[in-house]
């Protein structure tokens, strides 16, 4: 017998019944972004590489370390599969020109890839949630989005979910910031570690985002990108802040959040919580005003956020919060295979007429016995079970048996007229 082929470490079946809990979620972003106005956009998970190096920078650790890129056999183009959402929106706006009638607010849900260590809350093909509001520059919108992620964690039902905030500011700022901050570090590069050695000229702004224990009170003294930021981009901030004091959301401050991408600037943001260990960010986002231009299109505002789905799962799961299974309403019950005709014609009408319905599925040998499939029923969850009895189908009738009420009684419904009772077998 041959060897099992086994998934690729890192990327993960999803089986029921945890898939359930996936659709689950999925119907609550779906809701949340229908309230908000925002339209859902599906771009390919394979893009040019140079859609990522450009976007993203060639020294971040996603570029430098994580992305699945290859050759095409074909035709020797370089591809990757793309390691975040927002640069291949923002490439499809560009390449259909979206923008041309006005600002637009999309939303995706869909893996990426990144090659890193598998461990929890991270894996080689993850999920994510994405909204983009492209075309708007104003902090209304970056408020805006911060507040849908506070909306899902109330949908949720989640607890333990903090907002913190940072302003990137300009270039212009950052580069004034950026000298200050070399200048810093050089004058204590012998206590940095080889990581943040390798950036202090290529991306210093990256080493305030290190997770080395021993570098974070240097870190903590290191220049504040806050103090260099002209009053453009202070009132930006403000008016982020204001928004969000004005609907009594609490936040944190952070100096050192920077994020890991090169496209942010003015609003940066994550949510986080203490309850999954280091891997704590459920939620990141901020304001990206320069990618357009950066890949290429003219220049325009954009704003957005990326949610990790397994994360949220994973937190929704530590909190008690998963969602029972939805059982079916009726278990459709086949006494023998003379039935069968019949059975299915009632049980594709109740279908038709928006009744779930669970049929026996039998083997090479028939349906098997009553007591089995009783059994199947019950364990189903099924509220009702309709039994196709021969003395029912004699007079064009089909049993309905209470599953979950003992007092109530059994009762017949006429067979070619599912229509008239399908409403008797729903979900309350």
């Amino acid at each position: 017998m041959a060897e099992p082929i086994r998934a690729v470490k890192g990327m993960n079946d999803i089986l029921p019944p945890d898939s359930g809990r996936w659709e689950w979620f999925e119907d609550k972003v779906r809701a949340l972004m229908r309230r908000y106005g925002y339209q859902n956009v599906r771009v390919p998970i394979v893009e040019p590489t140079p859609l990522f190096v450009r976007g993203l920078g060639e020294v971040t650790d996603i570029v430098e370390k994580e992305m699945y890129s290859f050759v095409d056999s074909m035709n020797g183009d370089p591809l990757t599969l793309r390691p975040e959402g927002t640069a291949g929106v923002v490439r499809a706006a560009i390449e259909h020109s979206m923008l041309y009638e006005g600002g637009k607010r999309l939303y995706y849900i869909g893996p990426m890839f990144r090659h890193e260590k598998p461990q929890r809350g991270r894996y080689r093909q993850f999920h994510q949630v994405g909204v983009e509001a492209l075309g708007h520059g104003g902090p209304d919108v970056d408020a805006e989005v911060i507040l849908m992620a506070r909306a899902l964690w109330r949908d949720l039902g989640l607890a333990d979910v903090q907002l913190e905030l940072n302003s990137l500011g300009q270039s212009h700022e950052r580069q004034a910031h950026r000298q200050a901050l070399i200048a810093y570090l050089q004058a204590h590069e012998g206590e940095l570690d080889a990581d943040s050695r390798r950036r202090l000229h290529s991306n210093p702004l990256r080493i305030l985002d290190t997770k080395n224990p021993a570098l974070q009170a240097l870190v903590e003294a290191a220049p504040r990108l806050m103090d260099f930021l002209g009053e453009a981009s202070l009132a930006h901030f403000d008016a982020v802040r204001a928004a969000l004091d004005a609907v009594g959301q609490p936040y944190r401050i952070n100096p050192r959040l920077v994020r890991g991408m090169d496209y942010y600037n003015l609003t940066v943001f994550e949510w986080t919580t203490t309850q999954l260990g280091a891997q704590g960010t459920i939620c990141g986002g901020g304001r990206y005003d320069g990618l357009f231009e950066l890949l290429g299109g003219k220049p325009a505002p954009a704003v957005g956020w990326g949610m990790g789905i397994e994360r949220v799962l994973d937190l929704v799961q530590q909190q008690g919060l998963v969602p029972p299974p939805v059982p079916p309403s009726v278990y459709a019950v086949i006494p023998d295979a003379a039935a069968l005709p019949r059975a299915v014609a009632c049980v594709e009408a109740l279908r038709a007429a928006g009744v779930d319905v669970l049929m026996h599925a039998g083997g090479k040998e028939g349906p098997g016995s009553m007591k089995a499939q009783f059994k199947r029923a019950d364990a189903s969850g099924a509220r009702y079970a309709l039994v196709f009895g021969a003395d029912e189908l004699a007079v064009g009738e089909v049993a309905v048996k209470p599953l979950r009420d003992a007092a109530a009684a059994q009762v017949r419904r006429p067979l070619g007229a599912e229509a008239s009772w399908a409403a008797e077998l729903q979900h309350p």
